[in-house]
C-alpha cells in the first residue's frame, strides 16, 4: 500500500487571517456557528462558498457556518475555552461538557456523534448561562423543549438528537436513573426514500463524459454507498479476485463488504489508468486527501439535473434506489439490510413503500371501472 504524502496546507486558512473577514462565534438556529462577516468582495465571497455547510443568514446579513472544532482547526482559528464554543460558559457547566465529551471519547462514540451530541447540549449550556446544569429538574428540561419547538421551531429530527444528547448526559454521565422519561418525544414525520427510476439511472451513468465523475457514481450507486463511504474508499478497498467492496468505519463504526459489479470494475480500471490514485481512490486537491462530500454531490446534481427529477433529490437517493431496486428484483430483505449496514430491519422495510413489485399489481378502482365500461373484462 503507498504512503500519503504529507498533507498540503489547508484550502481554508488562505484568507482566515485577513483582517477583512472577522469569524465571531454566536448561535443562530438553534445551534452553535460562526459568523464570517465581510466588506462585500468577489473573492471573500467565492471564499466563503466552498467552506462546509456555509449558509447566509439574512436577518444577520452575513455567512455562518457550524462552529466546530474541525472546521475552527481548518481555519486556523483558536479552539474556544475548554473545548466549547462560547467562553461565557459558567465554570461549573464548562466543566460538565468537558466531562460530557470525555465520557463520550472513553466509551468510544464516533467523531459524528460525539460532535453532534456536544452540540446539542452546548444549546442547553448557552441557554442557562450561569444557571448549573446539575441543578436543573426534569420539569425545566420539558419547559426548555418545547421553547426548542414552539419558538426556535427546531425539528422533530433535532429535538430527537436533543434529547438524546441530555439524555446520555444525565443517565449516563451523571448516573441519574431515567430522568428524562417523564418527557415525551415529537413523533417523527414518516418519510419515504427518494427514489429514482432504473430507466433515469441508466440514461444518467451513460452519458458521463468525466471519467472520474463516472466512476465516482457507478461505484456509489452498484453498491449501495453513502456519500461519505464512497469518497472515504481507498484503492485497497477494492478487492477485485472477490468482487468486493471493503467499507471501512462506516456509519455506527461497523466495517462490511459489499459487492463489486462487473460493469463498476471495468469503469474503475478505465479510470485507475487515467487518474492513477494512489491511496485513495476518489482523490481531493491533494492525493493525501479524499474527495469532499459536497464536491460528490455537485457532480451527482450536474449529471441528473436535466432529467426532470425533483428539486429534493440528492446523491443519497442513489442509496435509495439501489435497494428499492434490489428489492424489486426479489432480493431478499436480509441480504438488502446487510449490504446497507442497517442495523435494525426497520429501517430497510421502509423499501417495501416505494418498491413497485407489489405496488404494481394493484388496480385502482377507476381504472377498473373504465375498462368494465369499455368491454375490456
Amino acid at each position: 500500500m503507498d504512503t500519503p504524502r504529507t498533507p498540503q496546507p489547508n484550502r481554508y486558512a488562505m484568507t482566515a487571517h485577513n483582517p477583512d473577514i472577522r469569524p465571531k462565534p454566536g448561535t443562530h438556529r438553534g445551534g452553535a456557528v460562526l459568523f464570517i462577516a465581510f466588506d462585500f468582495d468577489r473573492q471573500h465571497n467565492a471564499w466563503v462558498k466552498k467552506l462546509p455547510q456555509a449558509r447566509w443568514s439574512r436577518s444577520k446579513r452575513c455567512w455562518y457556518v457550524p462552529d466546530t472544532p474541525a472546521l475552527r482547526k481548518e481555519l486556523n482559528l483558536p479552539m474556544a475555552a475548554s473545548g466549547t464554543t462560547n467562553a461565557d460558559l459558567s465554570p461549573a457547566n464548562q466543566a460538565a461538557l468537558k466531562n460530557m465529551i470525555d465520557h463520550m471519547v472513553l466509551k468510544g462514540f464516533s467523531a459524528n456523534t460525539v460532535r453532534t451530541y456536544r452540540n446539542e447540549f452546548l444549546q442547553l449550556l448557552l441557554t442557562l448561562k450561569n444557571k448549573p446544569v446539575d441543578e436543573l429538574p426534569a420539569k425545566r428540561l420539558k419547559d426548555y423543549l418545547v421553547y426548542c419547538l414552539t419558538k426556535l421551531k427546531l425539528s422533530e429530527s433535532t429535538i430527537h438528537s436533543r434529547l438524546n444528547a441530555l439524555k446520555f448526559y444525565y443517565e449516563q454521565v451523571r448516573g441519574r436513573e431515567k430522568f428524562l422519561w417523564e418527557i415525551p418525544r415529537p413523533k417523527r414525520p414518516l418519510q419515504l426514500p427518494k427514489v429514482i427510476s432504473e430507466e433515469k439511472i441508466l440514461l444518467a451513468l451513460l452519458n458521463i463524459r468525466n471519467m472520474k465523475h463516472k466512476a465516482l457514481l457507478f461505484t456509489a450507486y452498484s453498491a449501495g454507498l453513502r456519500i461519505s463511504e464512497v469518497v472515504s474508499l481507498k484503492v485497497s478497498d477494492i478487492d477485485s479476485d472477490r468482487m468486493q467492496i471493503r467499507v471501512e468505519g462506516a456509519k455506527g463504526k461497523k466495517d462490511r463488504l459489499v459487492t463489486l459489479a462487473r460493469a463498476t470494475l471495468q469503469v474503475l480500471r478505465e479510470y485507475v489508468r487515467e487518474y492513477r490514485p494512489r491511496y485513495y481512490l476518489f482523490e481531493g486537491q491533494t492525493d493525501s486527501a479524499h474527495y469532499h462530500p459536497r464536491s460528490a454531490q455537485a457532480v451527482f446534481h450536474q449529471v441528473f439535473e436535466n432529467l426532470g427529477l425533483p428539486k429534493n433529490i440528492s446523491f443519497h437517493s442513489l442509496r435509495h434506489s439501489f435497494a428499492t431496486h434490489l428489492l424489486e428484483q426479489g432480493t431478499d430483505i436480509k441480504y438488502i439490510q446487510e449490504l446497507l449496514g442497517h442495523n435494525d430491519i426497520r429501517t430497510t422495510l421502509r423499501y417495501t413503500h416505494v418498491s413497485r413489485k407489489e405496488l404494481g399489481k394493484i388496480e385502482s378502482p377507476i381504472d377498473k371501472i373504465l375498462r368494465t365500461a369499455r368491454g375490456d373484462i
